[in-house]
């Protein structure tokens, strides 16, 4: 498993540790701001759980690591959209380097399987409908066009070396360990601490918010169950615009609809996502099962029940980061 020290990747090692105990872990993670070794703190040491610190891009690295395993799955990823404005680059090294990386060590090696974890955010703005499977991607982000241009790489392997890849797309992730730059932390934390909630635009830009738990179980279920080379879409078919999210915050935390500000709105917004998750009903058996009101109940008592967690993380880097991306989005 790579980058499994971040949000995503740590909550989907702690499933499988209660319900495929048997199953040995190797987690490969660089630890760059988003990966935390206190997420898998609780796992060092214990039977069936190595962990490693390096980079998918070191080819030579992934390739010993990759002779000790039968299957990779692979999270890491540069992911946030604001980053990826400010710092593109580094998104098209991992993403779409070092997922080639991953890919070709799954072939020298012939693995089980490759499951690639994917974004909805690869099929761009919907303006109606819903996302399905065979539909082109219309990436409007550097970081959209990443995933996207990593995704395709690794898809062309299943045609050119008959790669047993299985991708997941999945729509906004929350819950616990998520680092506090995406909107969610983002807000929750901001309002622990008394500050205002920065809502783009006027908040009507639409998202499916997946909670972690049932994001991992796709997940789990893709790997098991999913058809190689085929992705499925991973999403709970309920659209949720800023406002809401904001909403859910402030009267969860008992604050004053005046604690969120508006600002300028980002570069290339996409203003709708929307998946058709019929395909990952009917051969996964899978569904949504938190909804985003239990969801955010859940979210809002973790952020604060685990501030010595999150509390370091808001450091100088990240006010420098939240500085720099607002200010360009002239919020000063």
């Amino acid at each position: 498993m790579t980058g499994a020290a971040g949000f995503l990747g740590s909550n989907f090692v702690k499933l499988l540790r209660r319900t495929r105990p048997a199953v040995e872990l190797v987690v490969l993670d660089k630890l760059t701001y988003a990966g935390n070794p206190a997420n898998l703190a609780e796992l060092e040491g214990t039977a069936g759980f190595t962990f490693v610190r390096g980079d998918i891009c070191d080819a030579t690295l992934v390739e010993t690591l990759a002779g000790e395993v039968d299957a990779i799955v692979n999270f890491a990823a540069e992911t946030h959209v604001d980053r990826s404005l400010l710092e593109p680059f580094a998104f098209v090294q991992t993403d779409v380097l070092g997922a080639g990386v991953l890919a070709e060590a799954a072939r020298r090696h012939h693995h089980e399987a490759f499951l690639h974890v994917s974004t909805d955010e690869v099929y761009g703005h919907v303006a109606e409908g819903r996302s399905r499977e065979g539909d082109p991607f219309r990436p409007r982000s550097p970081y959209s066009a990443s995933k996207a241009g990593g995704e395709l790489l690794v898809r062309s392997y299943v045609e050119s070396f008959d790669l047993p890849l299985i991708v997941t797309r999945g729509s906004n992730s929350y819950g616990p360990n998520q680092f506090p730059e995406k909107i969610v932390p983002l807000f929750i934390t901001n309002a622990i601490d008394g500050l205002p909630l920065p809502l783009y635009g006027d908040g009507s830009a639409v998202r499916d918010y997946l909670h972690a738990e049932d994001h991992c179980r796709g997940i789990d279920l893709a790997l098991h169950r999913g058809r190689p080379g085929h992705a499925y879409n991973l999403g709970t078919g309920v659209e949720t615009d800023g406002r809401e999210v904001a909403g859910a915050v402030i009267e969860l935390m008992d604050l004053d609809r005046s604690a969120i500000q508006p600002v300028a709105d980002r570069a290339g917004h996409d203003y709708r996502y929307a998946l058709d998750v019929g395909k990952a009903k009917e051969e996964l058996g899978w569904s949504a099962e938190v909804g985003f009101r239990e969801g955010m109940e859940r979210t809002v008592a973790w952020y604060r029940e685990n501030e010595r967690w999150w509390r370091p993380l808001r450091n100088g880097d990240y006010w420098e980061f939240y500085k720099r991306n607002y200010r360009a989005l002239n919020t000063s």
